[in-house]
């Protein structure tokens, strides 16, 4: 069994997080331990872990509260569970090529600046006029 601080040390995830996510239904059958504490099982701790990711997939808490209700259902909502994270993995792909095209943006004009500093271009700019 773990501690809330162990399944935080465990998760990459702070104590406030793990809390709002127990007090917002997203742990189901949370079990306490003598002193109220909440206490965790590998589980759970698995379940946590799965939590974390998809909060990196953007998944909101109502979402991942509609993932959860559907992994409650068991194998008869895998169709439906696929194409939440089919929807899901679109939106990264897209929001991946949005952040090479910045990334593209800035490697171009890093070069811009490298060849005006050494002289290798003149300066030109869209803002100001340059005689």
């Amino acid at each position: 069994m773990y501690t809330m601080m162990q399944v935080c040390s465990e998760t990459n995830m702070t104590y406030q997080t793990l809390k709002y996510y127990c007090n917002e239904g997203l742990i189901p059958n949370v079990k306490r331990d003598k002193n109220n504490r909440r206490i965790f099982d590998e589980h759970d701790v698995k379940w946590i872990k799965d939590l974390v990711c998809l909060k990196k997939c953007n998944f909101s808490i109502h979402e991942m509260k509609v993932y959860l209700d559907l992994c409650l259902q068991g194998q008869s909502t895998i169709s439906q569970r696929q194409q939440m994270l089919t929807q899901k993995r679109e939106e990264l792909l897209k929001s991946i090529s949005e952040l090479n095209d910045s990334v593209s943006y800035i490697d171009w004009k890093q070069g811009f600046y490298n060849d005006v500093l050494s002289g290798k271009i003149p300066y030109k700019s869209n803002l100001i006029k340059i005689d």
